[in-house]
């Protein structure tokens, strides 16, 4: 009979009691110990309701406190030397020192990098290596879980992710390190882990390589091999089950399903996994897993559908050999629909979060076992919801629908050159060289948030809430005043999240209230849900920003979210391409930034952090995506004057590959994260030069440390190394939601005066024209 598996579940808990005992650790409050048993009951919480569920293969070792990428990195000694931390709490304070970085009691080290999981919203630690990287293992993590759960009465499949992917995912020394040269060593890591599992009883191993969905060179394909080969001999009386998501397995299938493991598990719901099936078959002596149910999206599943791929599956192999599965992770979901009782009841009836999506995992596993007949129920209420939905008249709008369907995005483009629009702008701001400015947000500290929890549960009048605002919004012009930041921001302090704060004033979108998801580490996002066609009915920051412009004669930046950002960080229709959203979306931005412009605003940021993560897995299948993504970002930016600047912000991207997507934005101003990458980025500038202004951010704002005004000028002649000087602004490498004043005031100091001793010292002017007044 088929069995019913699940790849990993969210984390965090109900009400976020994770980040709730990770934070309470770090400011001191609870000890490591009470940390680890807060930790303990998160986790006994999620193996029971995967067990109740109707779950066959529960998976351990999926918990991490931060990350799953780090903890593999901590599991076989993969730990820098800057980050060996000595005590009684060493290792943990190692774990958080390598995600955070840390400072003081005689340290002071960046965080590693962080960037995103393939094409999601999810940032992993990335792991840093080079020829001298010895692994061993140093961490019981794996085994400590498994035993846990074994004493609760739960025996699991452990999860670990591979080795080749780790290694193709770590950061390494110099581009002419092969980090494949470190495989052998690693698999025999790997192989005592294994080997260890098996003696505690585990059944079953799931090893995910998510790197073979991804393009990949015959050398790489060849480490697979090599590695499983070895792996194979250490299993003892456990079965490897090699765990595949995020796409197809295309030219690689033939030589996954023949390695040496004894199963393998595919995703069917992104890729031609099907076709590939149909083409090449499937080992009799293999199980195969087969993602049906998507795990990264939250819409309800066509059962009919899914159940008529399973009985297709079933055509070549058997139902012993067959275990029913989403496609990936449901890290990527939230955790329970039926808890948001304050949506719209039709709405909610088309949504499946991580514990609805087990029961259709069990209800088609029922299907595959029983027959249809053994699920009518449940097939005929899907049905009725399925119909409902696409009838539902709430998810078009004709008038929206009148004004897209012409529109081809691609031909968006602004009025005048890049240089004229640089001489006009200069001439409206009179900025000096080297101009300094930040990103966006300010702290969202305790009291922004307390204030904004009142308003929201009727404690705090409208009137009240908005006078605290304003003065929320005055403290932070008044810090950039005083630091000199020549292009300040307002601070945000009226938004929650750069999406759903815009997401909420448009039509087409719903929220939810616990719908939280990982971002990174203890930062969670709730994910508007994009069910219908979207219109801004009015203006939405224009206000804010007349208000901040009112408190400073400096040119006061507004600061928008970009069309493929509010796609990609939403839970998007999936009724429709995502290209005819992302074109509602722009024309929605589009209206804003005209009415801006019309305002006064003469810095306009639209920021895209998401757009490279929007890139298909597979690099044939870019050029479509880039086309359309940058011409939505166009259509959005591009109908302002000449001497209206337009800056863009990009976060934790990797830009190789796409830096002609990149500059085709037409953007005035490219801000971009480069600080905790170690500057890597500026590497391809240096390759491929860049024809417009931008600014490579000269500290690290995820992490609490305060750089030296020694330490951003370093990273400021770095920049100048590579760029022109007339063509480089200072700035954070992103937001400041996150920070403390006390980080904040001195790291902003510091930027300013380092961004005037670099003028100085290159013998550049300390000041530009006095910069126009607000129209």
């Amino acid at each position: 009979m088929a069995t019913s598996a699940n790849l990993g579940f969210p984390r965090i808990g109900a009400d976020r009691e994770l980040k709730r005992a990770t934070e309470a650790y770090w400011s001191r409050r609870i000890t490591a110990d009470e940390l680890h048993e807060a930790a303990g009951r998160l986790r006994a919480e999620r193996w029971r309701a995967q067990v109740d569920a109707g779950i066959d293969h529960v998976p351990s070792n999926d918990f991490s406190l931060y990350d799953h990428v780090l903890d593999a990195a901590m599991l076989v000694g993969a730990v820098p030397e800057r980050f060996r931390i000595s005590g009684e709490d060493g290792e943990l304070a190692s774990y958080f020192a390598m995600a955070r970085g840390s400072q003081g009691a005689g340290r002071d080290v960046e965080a590693l990098e962080m960037t995103k999981w393939f094409d999601t919203n999810y940032h992993y630690i990335v792991p840093e290596i080079d020829a001298a990287t010895q692994f061993r293992l140093t961490a019981t993590k794996p085994f400590d879980e498994f035993s846990e759960a074994l004493a609760q009465g739960v025996r699991t499949r452990p999860v670990l992710l591979g080795p080749v992917s780790y290694l193709l995912l770590a950061r390494t020394a110099g581009a002419s390190f092969d980090p494949l040269t470190l495989l052998d060593p690693l698999a025999e890591v790997y192989a005592e882990v294994i080997g260890r599992l098996a003696g505690l009883g585990a059944e079953w191993i799931q090893v995910d390589e998510p790197c073979l969905v991804q393009d990949r060179s015959p050398a790489e394909l060849a480490a697979f091999e090599r590695a499983y080969r070895r792996l194979a001999d250490s299993a003892g009386g456990a079965s490897i089950f090699l765990q595949t998501y995020f796409g197809d397995l295309g030219a690689a299938f033939p030589l996954v399903t023949g390695l040496p493991v004894a199963g393998v598990g595919l995703d069917f719901t992104r890729g031609d996994n099907a076709a590939l099936l149909r083409r090449h078959g499937f080992p009799r002596d293999k199980t195969l897993s087969a993602g049906v149910v998507d795990g990264r999206n939250v819409w309800i599943n066509d059962l009919a559908a899914s159940l008529s791929l399973l009985e297709e599956i079933g055509e070549r192999v058997d139902p012993e050999r067959l275990i029913v599965s989403p496609s990936c992770s449901l890290l990527h979901v939230p955790l329970d629909a039926e808890r948001e009782t304050g949506l719209d009841p039709e709405l909610r009836g088309w949504l499946a979060f991580a514990r609805q999506k087990l029961e259709e995992v069990t209800t088609l596993t029922g299907a595959v076992n029983g027959g249809r007949s053994a699920v009518e129920e449940e097939l005929a209420r899907n049905r009725e919801l399925l119909r409902r939905r696409s009838a539902s008249g709430r998810t078009r709008n004709p008038e929206v629908r009148a004004r897209t369907g012409s529109l081809d995005p691609t031909r968006a483009a602004r009025a005048a050159s890049f240089a004229e629009r640089k001489a006009a702008q200069r001439a409206r701001l009179g900025l000096p060289p080297l101009p300094t400015t930040v990103v966006g947000s300010f702290p969202q500290h305790a009291e922004v948030r307390a204030a904004r929890r009142r308003y929201r549960a009727g404690a705090l009048a409208a009137g009240e809430y908005e006078r605290f605002l304003r003065a929320e919004v005055d403290r932070a012009v008044r810090v950039q005043e005083e630091a000199g930041v020549d292009v300040p921001a307002h601070g945000e302090f009226e938004r929650t999240d750069m999406v759903e704060y815009f997401a909420e004033r448009f039509e087409g979108y719903a929220f939810t209230r616990l719908g939280w998801v990982q971002s990174f580490g203890t930062r969670y996002v709730k994910p508007p849900i994009l069910y219908g066609d979207v219109r801004r009915p009015d203006p939405i920051t224009v206000e804010w920003w007349r208000y901040a412009q009112s408190r400073t004669r400096r040119p006061m930046k507004a600061i928008l979210t970009g069309p493929v950002t509010l796609l990609q960080w939403s839970f998007v229709r999936d009724d429709q391409p995502r290209r005819d959203t992302c074109l509602q979306l722009a024309l929605a931005v589009r209206d804003e930034v005209l009415d801006l412009e019309r305002a006064g605003a003469a810095v306009i940021q639209v920021d895209e952090p998401a757009l490279r993560e929007g890139l298909p897995l597979r690099r044939n299948d870019w050029a479509a995506y880039l086309a359309w993504a940058v011409g939505c970002f166009r259509l959005a930016t591009s109908a302002v004057l000449p001497e209206t600047q337009i800056q863009t912000h990009m976060c934790y991207s990797k830009f190789g590959g796409i830096m002609d997507a990149v500059e085709a934005l037409d953007a005035d101003v490219l801000l971009i994260e480069n600080a905790r990458s170690n500057e890597t980025l500026l590497e391809i500038f240096r390759e491929r030069g860049y024809a417009r202004d931008v600014g490579p951010g000269v500290y690290d704002i995820h992490s609490p440390r305060v750089p030296s005004e020694e330490e951003i000028g370093t990273r400021i002649a770095a920049s100048l190394r590579v760029l022109p000087a007339e063509s480089v602004w200072i700035t954070p490498d992103c937001g400041l939601k996150t920070r403390a004043y006390a980080e904040v005031e001195p790291a902003l100091a510091n930027m300013v005066r380092a961004a005037r001793r670099a003028r100085t010292s290159l013998r550049l002017p300390t000041a530009g024209a006095a910069p126009a007044p607000a129209r």
